[in-house]
């Protein structure tokens, strides 16, 4: 968390007008600013986006907006931002899915816009907006709460740890930004717990901007016009109450608006923030932070008596006794496990949590007001929310409007996590984001489902929310191909052997015959793994490279190795068939081995396909045909990503011609013409581009 809540609750006076309507036109316009000055090309399509978000803004109402590859779409929702943000003194919030979204925001977006403002006279007062991006509180080291571990280290910590904790207190002498992510290697997670700015002691009442880091990124963050975040921590904040104190209109700071790109992944990333997430490894941490008895450390040594840090330990055996039932009865065999009603496992937690919450607030409220105090009162908090959450999980209170489930997870799949998760999420959105009487827009280049956007609409709770759709603006029928593989068997339980050896086949196949780079698509990491060992000497004969998701690269770098070699074969499963970039020849196949269909076994796909049959309604048609369509079209996606890319889309799956949903798969498709082939026919009817 980052502490939102510190930002002045006063409503803010109404807001002088937007001058984002007029001043658009003269920007996007075919002879505008970004033509005449910055001789950009001219986009039609990005002149009606940026009209309609100027339009939308301006009024504080909600859009959504499908804007096809290269409409343009950040600077569609930037610049007008950015000049009702700086005419009315409010914050543009903008909030992107993937990492890379966000620094391309960061590094060159804005750069651009202050080169648009600053290239024209009429302009100019808007050249230094500022901007500013906001990651987790935790991310951040604060020097108060360093200078007070290096004072209380022989308390806190073990003998082991004070190394780290000097290496610490030196990096933070060089650091710019005091981030965790530029300490190389990473601290120590028990060591860092205690010095990042997470906790209520990291505040303007403690800390001031010149010497802490985080203090001094919130100061930057008032004074900002733009704000950059990913959903993740947007939601986050929004499932933690952040804009609630002010009584204003606004999601997370009084009066700001709201962009959220790459909107397609909103209903996922929502329904993952917005439940419960309590597991035996943050329960052993917060308990520990207290008193661990092995090392005899933590607060209770300094603030606490014998008889409070026994009540640590019987808190601690509790929690090893519960989490280990649960594994045991229920994750012993699988490592997801819904719950569905209650009883299933005895309250061993109830008593000592509540003893041990009692024992640190009594010790809180003996300690004059100050920032000990406060610690106290904070690890008090926690260890009640904890009570309640687990007490709440047990009882499954809710079952009717939430999923509930257990997971297997870790390194060595020891650690148990209490999840939750809202059964439809749109009600949610309805009220947090669509509700808060601020301009709410959101964007992605796959928010419709043959054409419609209606669907979606109805998935995040924007039924009567104004909708639009720009289409790319590049030449797809000069430079796109797409073929189908029309006898590859389906991997039925008797043919799935002989399914995985044709597409192994077919796959091995399509990579020789283009010479630029392959994007190979996969719902199973069984079936990556299998093409992999079979790729794995073909290629090597030929010098080019096999990159393979679940190696030791990240899927950042592993992008990165396929842009630097050019004729790579990059073999990715879910995370790849969104918001990978690579423009060229890197990338001249992308090769879609099954249709992206979701089975419903997981808790959260399993409650919401019985919850749309339950109201009578189909699950196939509500729910998995529309997740799969949307995965699909962003797996085609990927391939065509500038005006000068060409490319070819080959699909694995032969029920794209042979069952009746299929259609709507072909019509996902930029053309919508499709080359069948087979393999007796393929060598004279796979033609890829020279």
């Amino acid at each position: 968390m980052i502490g939102l809540s510190e930002y002045d609750d006063s409503l803010p006076p109404p807001p002088p007008p937007s001058h984002a309507p007029e001043l658009v036109p003269y920007l996007f316009s075919e002879d505008g600013v970004l033509t005449s000055a910055l001789e950009l090309e001219y986009r039609p399509q990005q002149d009606s986006m940026a009209r309609a978000v100027a339009a939308a803004q301006s009024t504080d109402e909600p859009l959504l907006f499908e804007a096809g590859t290269g409409v343009g779409k950040s600077l569609a929702y930037l610049l007008p931002g950015i000049i009702q943000a700086v005419d009315q003194q409010r914050q543009l919030i903008v909030s992107t899915h993937t990492i890379a979204l966000q620094e391309q925001l960061d590094k060159k977006d804005l750069p651009l816009c202050r080169r648009v403002f600053s290239s024209d006279e009429r302009m100019e007062p808007y050249a230094n907006f500022k901007s500013a991006v906001l990651v987790g509180k935790a991310n951040y080291l604060c020097t108060t709460r360093l200078a007070s571990a290096l004072r209380d280290k022989q308390e806190l910590f073990a003998s082991t740890e004070h190394s780290e904790l000097q290496r610490i207190a030196v990096w933070a002498g060089s650091t710019e930004t005091g981030l965790r992510h530029e300490l190389t290697p990473p601290p120590s997670p028990d060591v860092w717990e205690m010095v990042n700015a997470d906790s209520s002691s990291c505040s303007r009442k403690y800390c001031n901007h010149e010497s802490c880091f985080y203090q001094r990124a919130r100061h930057r963050l008032r004074e900002a016009h733009v704000i950059i975040l990913n959903h993740s921590l947007l939601f986050t904040h929004i499932s933690a109450g952040a804009g609630e104190p002010s009584g204003a209109r606004g999601v997370l700071f009084p009066d700001d608006f709201v962009v959220l790109d790459e909107a397609h992944t909103v209903p996922s990333v929502a329904t993952e923030h917005c439940g419960l997430h309590l597991s035996s490894y943050g329960t052993d941490r917060m308990l520990k932070q207290l008193y661990n008895p092995r090392t005899r450390k933590g607060l209770l040594v300094k603030h606490g008596g014998p008889a409070d840090r026994q009540l640590v330990e019987d808190a601690l055996e509790a929690a090893t006794q519960f989490f280990a039932f649960l594994h045991d009865k229920l994750l012993l065999q699988q490592s997801v496990v819904r719950v569905r009603e209650e009883g299933f496992a005895e309250p061993w937690l109830e008593g000592p949590l509540g003893a041990l919450h009692r024992s640190v607030r009594k010790r809180a409220d003996d300690l004059d007001d100050g920032r000990e105090r406060d610690i106290l009162l904070e690890h008090a908090r926690r260890i009640g929310t904890y009570q309640t959450s687990i007490r709440r999980f047990l009882s499954v209170a809710d079952s009717d409007q939430h999923v509930y489930w257990l997971e297997r997870s870790g390194r060595r799949q020891t650690i148990i996590t209490l999840r939750t998760a809202p059964i439809d999420i749109a009600p949610f959105l309805r009220d947090e984001l669509f509700g808060k009487g601020t301009s709410i827009t959101c964007t992605s280049a796959t928010l419709a489902l043959a054409g419609r956007i209606d669907p979606f609409k109805k998935r995040i709770g924007a039924d009567k929310v104004p909708g639009a759709i720009e289409h790319s603006p590049f030449d797809y029928a000069r430079n796109f191909r797409a073929f189908v593989a029309t006898d590859i068997p389906l991997p039925t339980r008797d043919q799935a052997r002989l399914a995985l050896d044709v597409l192994t086949d077919y796959i091995a196949y399509c990579v020789q015959r283009v010479s630029g780079g392959s994007l190979v698509l996969f719902t199973s990491y069984a079936d990556l793994r299998h093409v992999a060992t079979a790729l794995e000497p073909i290629l090597a004969k030929a010098g080019r490279p096999l990159l393979c998701q679940g190696a030791q690269l990240s899927r950042t770098a592993l992008a990165q190795e396929m842009r630097d070699a050019g004729n790579a074969v990059l073999l990715g499963t879910d995370s790849f068939w969104t918001g990978i970039d690579i423009p060229g020849p890197a990338l001249s196949q992308v090769i879609i081995t099954r249709l992206p269909f979701e089975v419903p076994t997981h808790p959260v796909l399993e409650a919401r396909t019985e919850w749309i049959r339950d109201r009578g309604g189909n699950p196939f048609n509500e729910l998995t045909l529309p997740e799969a369509l949307m995965k699909f079209r962003q797996g085609v996606g990927r391939l065509i990503r500038s005006a000068t890319d060409r490319g070819i889309v080959t699909l694995l799956d032969a029920r794209i011609v042979q069952k009746p949903y299929g259609r709507w798969f072909i019509e996902s498709l930029p053309m919508h013409d499709l080359t069948r082939m087979d393999r007796t026919n393929r060598d004279h009817r796979f033609l890829p581009f020279e």
